[in-house]
């Protein structure tokens, strides 16, 4: 799932090629993926980007008009092109969920909006406004505004009982946190996934505000100016643990474990996290701090 520096990536990428641009025509293939009506999507048409921007997971793409607005979930992506073909998109014969055509100052563009496999999740928006999207309206604090810092990051982890991992996870609490770079986050501040949010100390809550900010930000400087294209292969090849199960862990050579939950799963170093104990299972392990 595209995560906080991949969307942050695709929203600068997008900016930087539509702005200026009108939206010459949009198909809309997977109409399951549209979840609004009013105005219709074909409202967007003849509109001129403004800019794009994200929230959280999700990016919008500001007209003149409405706003479209799409968060890629676990399987969809975004493919772009300066030689658009104008093919008519047909429903089910495709991963293509959404294609959008542009007349830029500098030429054409295409994006499409694809997903993979066969559980769906993107989400489409045509909304007047990007915070009529619920999720939008819903999010936390994004980790990289002004009023985020180590004594806001206490305070929310001082009033949950929930596992750290979970919380991180958790887009009404802090915007853009997904699996992967929640596991590296908490091999970088060296915190067990499972200890209890409010049982933190300062001193590691200050270790986990610092593990946030330089394990992201690293990865925002990364994808800063890659094509999509290109994003998924700097997300990858920057991981330490997560998805690196049986490797070993690049800070104390241990190997990197696994537990396994209905529809995911999460990677941790037992050396660095977890004072060498292997948490075997979600069922059976001892929540551990």
């Amino acid at each position: 799932m595209p995560e906080l520096p991949e969307v942050a990536g695709l929203a600068g990428f997008l900016d930087r090629h539509l702005r200026g641009s009108v939206i010459s025509k949009v198909q809309i293939a997977s109409f399951a993926a549209l979840k609004t009506a009013d105005p219709p999507y074909t409202a967007l048409e003849g509109s001129t980007v403004a800019g794009v921007r994200r929230f959280g997971k999700f990016i919008s793409i500001d007209t003149d008009g409405p706003s479209f607005v799409f968060h890629l979930a676990r399987a969809g992506w975004v493919r772009f092109t300066d030689s658009p073909t104008g093919t008519q998109v047909r429903p089910g014969k495709s991963p293509i969920a959404v294609r959008l055509a542009f007349n830029g100052p500098d030429g054409h563009h295409g994006m499409d909006l694809t997903e993979a496999g066969t559980k769906k999740g993107l989400a489409v928006y045509v909304v007047r406004d990007p915070q009529d999207v619920p999720g939008i309206a819903a999010l936390g604090p994004d980790p990289f505004s002004d009023g985020f810092d180590a004594d806001t990051l206490a305070e929310i982890l001082g009033s949950s009982s929930q596992q750290v991992k979970g919380l991180l996870r958790s887009q009404s609490v802090i915007a853009g946190i997904g699996n992967a770079y929640s596991d590296e986050i908490l091999h970088a501040a060296k915190i067990s996934p499972f200890a209890i949010a409010k049982s933190l100390d300062r001193g590691t809550v200050q270790m986990l505000y610092d593990a946030i900010h330089s394990i992201l930000g690293t990865a925002l400087a990364e994808a800063d100016g890659k094509p999509p294209s290109e994003l998924k292969d700097v997300k990858r090849s920057h991981m330490r643990v997560h998805a690196r199960t049986g490797q070993a862990c690049p800070v104390c050579g241990d190997t990197v474990r696994e537990v396994s939950f209905a529809d995911t799963a999460l990677q941790y170093c037992p050396t660095c996290q977890t004072k060498g104990k292997v948490l075997a299972d979600r069922r059976t392990s001892k929540f551990l701090k």
